[in-house]
C-alpha cells in the first residue's frame, strides 16, 4: 500500500526539533490506497491513552513547514500529533503528482483519524484537527463529514473551492469569468495529454516584482525566504500543476458545515487579506445550527496571513488558545 513512499531521516524542518517531545516517522493510507507521510510527535514519557490531533497545510506547503510546527508545540503542551502530507505531494504517495481534490484532500483528514483511533496510545474518542490555510476548509469539511472528529480548528483559512471559482474577494464571480477560465484549463488538458506530462503552473513569483501586492509579498517572505523555504514544498518551487485543482472550480466544500455538532475554533489574522474566508466561514457554520454554543471566531489584532504559519516573529498563533480549546472538547 504505501510502497511508493520515500522517507527522508534527517531533520530538515523550517523550525527546530525540541527536546520536550519524541519524534518518528509514520505513514498510513487513505481509501483511495494513497499511502500518506506524516511526523509523529509525542510528549515525553507520556503514558497511557493521550488526546490526539491531525495537522495538515498550508495549500501547497509540507508537513516540514507550518503544519509540523503546530503539531510538535502542541505535542509540547500534552497531546499526540502528526502532521501529513496531502496525496500527491510532499513524502506523501499519489500519481500524477501536484494534483489537488476537494474530495481526496478531505479524506486525507480522515484518513489521519482512521491512524489515530486505532493506535492503542490515543483515546479514539479525543481526536481533533488542525487545518491551515486551504487545509483549514478542508479541515471544517472533515469536521462536517467525520463525526470521529470531536474538535476542529481552521488556521488563516482559505476556501479552495470559492477562491477557484470566484476569484480573490469575488471578484471573477461571473459566467464570463469562469467560461474563459475553464476554457483556458481545458486547453492546457489538451496540450498536457499530447506531452504526456503536466505544465506547473509556478509557485509563489520569484523574484518579487516591485509592483506585487502584499498578499504575494507576504507569500514570498515565508516560501521564498530562509523562514520558510522547503525543497519539497510546492509554493516553494514550481508549484500545483496548472489543471491541478481544476475540480475546485464546481465542487464547493463547506456544504453542510452548519450540521457540525463538534467544536471548530477559527482563527484568522485581523490584517490577512484572506480573513473574509473565515469570516464567512463561521456566518455560515453558525446559520441556523443548533450546536452553535461551541463554534468560535478568533480575530487576532494585526496579523497578517502567514503570521499564522509560524507565529510571524511576533508569536502571532494564540497556542494558549489551542491548548485550552482541546482540552476542553477533548475530554
Amino acid at each position: 500500500m504505501n510502497k511508493e513512499i520515500r522517507l527522508t531521516n534527517e531533520w530538515d524542518k523550517t523550525f527546530p526539533k525540541s527536546e520536550k517531545v519524541d519524534h518518528e516517522k509514520v505513514t498510513f493510507h487513505n481509501r483511495y490506497g494513497i499511502g500518506l507521510a506524516a511526523d509523529m510527535y509525542v510528549p515525553k514519557g507520556a503514558d497511557g491513552k493521550l488526546a490526539a490531533i491531525a495537522v495538515c497545510g498550508p495549500f501547497g506547503a509540507v508537513k516540514e513547514q507550518a503544519s509540523g510546527l503546530y503539531a510538535q508545540t502542541m505535542a509540547e503542551r500534552g497531546f499526540l500529533t502528526i502532521a501529513f502530507d496531502p496525496s500527491f505531494t510532499g513524502e506523501s504517495g499519489g500519481e500524477p503528482r501536484f494534483m489537488a481534490s476537494p474530495d481526496i484532500n478531505t479524506e486525507d483528514f480522515q484518513a489521519a483519524v482512521d491512524f489515530l483511533s486505532v493506535r492503542k496510545d490515543v483515546d479514539p474518542e479525543k481526536i481533533g484537527i488542525i487545518g491551515i490555510c486551504g487545509w483549514g476548509g478542508m479541515a471544517v469539511n472533515a469536521a462536517a463529514l467525520d463525526t470521529r472528529i470531536k474538535a476542529t480548528v481552521a488556521s488563516t483559512m482559505y476556501d479552495m473551492t470559492r477562491v477557484n471559482a470566484k476569484g480573490y474577494f469575488d471578484a471573477d464571480d461571473n459566467e464570463e469569468k469562469r467560461y474563459e477560465m475553464k476554457k483556458a484549463l481545458n486547453a492546457q488538458r489538451t496540450a498536457d495529454y499530447i506531452s504526456g506530462g503536466y505544465a506547473l503552473g509556478g509557485g509563489v513569483v520569484d523574484p518579487l516584482p516591485d509592483d506585487a501586492p502584499f498578499f504575494v509579498k507576504d507569500y514570498y517572505d515565508y516560501y521564498k525566504t530562509p523562514r520558510g523555504y522547503h525543497a519539497r514544498s510546492l509554493n516553494s518551487n514550481g508549484g500545483w500543476n496548472v489543471i491541478g485543482c481544476m475540480s475546485f472550480i464546481n465542487q464547493p466544500i463547506l456544504q453542510y458545515s452548519n450540521e457540525i455538532r463538534s467544536a471548530v475554533l477559527i482563527m484568522h489574522g485581523e490584517k490577512a487579506h484572506s480573513c473574509y474566508f473565515s469570516r464567512d466561514a463561521y456566518a455560515d457554520m453558525i446559520k441556523d445550527n443548533k450546536y452553535a454554543d461551541n463554534k468560535e471566531l478568533l480575530i487576532i489584532p494585526g496579523a497578517v496571513h502567514t503570521d499564522l504559519y509560524d507565529g510571524g516573529g511576533s508569536g502571532a498563533i494564540p497556542f494558549d488558545k489551542l491548548e485550552s480549546f482541546f482540552k476542553d472538547n477533548l475530554k
